[in-house]
């Protein structure tokens, strides 16, 4: 008997223990071995041999379940507590945040740090915490998967247009030498947020849909399938620098009319008069939400509390109409946008994540009447549910860790473990 290519016992063993710490691994480690078992058509003797084998190889630890009925207490597979970890960067345009992942899915974040935009000063300083982490974990790491925010290709070369990046090449400058065999895996990340829904989220388990993360500006893609579509060089996640929304203005990116210059934080601060660009603002975008949200006087935006420039004010107080404006003009240009993705690919289900959440809680009415407005009639006849993303602004992270744990949980990559020992 021929499955999946395995052809000898000891094939079909080591095919069926990759089956198992996927299944772990998708569950987020809550299900019993009993149900593991019936989920995978696996002979309870089997399962018992393979979970044993996998225990022993510091790959999984059992756990009583929290809920049993009469007899032996039913066991909940999950990662060993010397088992592998992914760790998992999210370079946004200001900062850096990383994170070591078990088997499962659960994130500790080890170090928040902002930086000063800069290829050096932001890769320079996250290539030392890596490298320090690297040794501090040993064997145990399998893998660097690093978010963002800007395209990638040719395996780690990234732009992003706010900062004036052009072809960074992100490996060289975190130099992590041969401690990550085949280097970090580098991603948009959008693309990141998108496979994480797909694997963790609301488009868990649909086979269209479309994913926006929203920072200070926005990426979108598709997601076929529960795989986002980053095209033939490994950039497609750039709906962002499309002309949906009817401008003509210039864009860092050498477009012009891009789509993501009308929504996100760059936008806000610029309908608020304020400086934007460049990776800085996002305290100042957050005091526009929070004044939006009560839009009346608050203590959350003041003349004194920018260090970038001047919220408009009205008779000395702070101008709750305008953080209101602000607001409503972005979700206006989301809900446009996404009406024209969604005529041309027909997605199940629309999901947002970082500030599109943002946009979806203070303005939702808004940017549904001109999602609605730009919709084709048959297009409206049964449009796709949009909603917020489960992860919030966790998506890129976890699409990271999701990337290192998608090629360790191979049979080359389990049958090569030998960490945590």
């Amino acid at each position: 008997m021929v499955m999946n290519g395995a052809t000898t016992s000891a094939g079909l063993r080591a095919y069926n223990r990759v089956r198992l710490l996927r299944a772990v691994h998708d569950c987020g480690a809550t299900r019993t071995r009993s149900k593991l078992t019936q989920d995978l058509g696996l002979a309870r003797g089997t399962a018992s041999v393979l979970v044993s084998g996998l225990v022993d190889d510091r790959l999984l630890h059992e756990e009583p379940s929290a809920e049993h009925g009469r007899g032996r207490p039913t066991q909940v597979p999950g990662p060993h507590p010397e088992g592998p970890l992914a760790l998992a960067v999210d370079v946004r345009e200001d900062s850096w945040e990383v994170a070591a992942c078990e088997l499962g899915g659960r994130a500790t974040v080890l170090e928040v740090r902002r930086h000063d935009g800069t290829p050096e000063g932001a890769l320079g300083p996250l290539g030392e915490v890596l490298r320090k982490q690297l040794g501090r974990l040993g064997s145990r790491v399998i893998g660097v998967g690093v978010a963002v925010a800007g395209p990638v290709r040719d395996g780690g070369l990234v732009d992003v247009a706010h900062l004036r990046w052009r072809s960074v090449d992100v490996p060289a400058l975190l130099d992590l030498g041969a401690a990550v065999p085949g280097g970090p895996r580098v991603g948009n990340d959008t693309a990141f947020a998108a496979l994480a829904e797909a694997r963790r989220g609301r488009l868990r388990g649909i086979g269209v849909g479309l994913h926006v993360h929203v920072d200070f500006d926005l990426g979108g893609v598709l997601v076929v399938d529960g795989r986002p579509l980053e095209g033939a060089g490994g950039m497609g996640a750039e709906f962002g620098h499309m002309p949906l929304t009817g401008g003509d203005a210039p864009c860092m990116c050498g477009a012009h009319g891009c789509w993501g210059l009308e929504v996100g934080a760059n936008a806000l601060l610029r309908h608020m008069g304020l400086a934007y660009g460049g990776g800085q603002g996002r305290d100042d975008a957050r005091r526009i939400l929070a004044a939006a949200e009560t839009g009346a006087e608050t203590d959350a935006v003041t003349n004194g509390g920018s260090k970038s420039g001047q919220v408009p004010v009205s008779d000395g107080r702070p101008d709750g109409g305008a953080a209101l404006r602000a607001v409503a003009t972005n979700a206006r240009a989301l809900g446009r946008g996404l009406a024209a993705l969604v005529n041309a690919h027909d997605p199940a289900v629309v999901t947002l994540s970082g500030l599109g959440v943002d946009l979806y809680d203070r303005a939702l009415p808004t940017l549904m009447e001109s999602f609605g407005r730009g919709l084709m009639t048959i297009r409206g006849e049964r449009p796709p549910v949009i909603g917020p993303s489960a992860l919030g602004w966790h998506g890129p992270l976890v699409g990271a860790m999701e990337s290192v744990f998608d090629m360790f949980l191979t049979v080359s990559g389990v049958e090569s473990w030998h960490g945590g020992g």
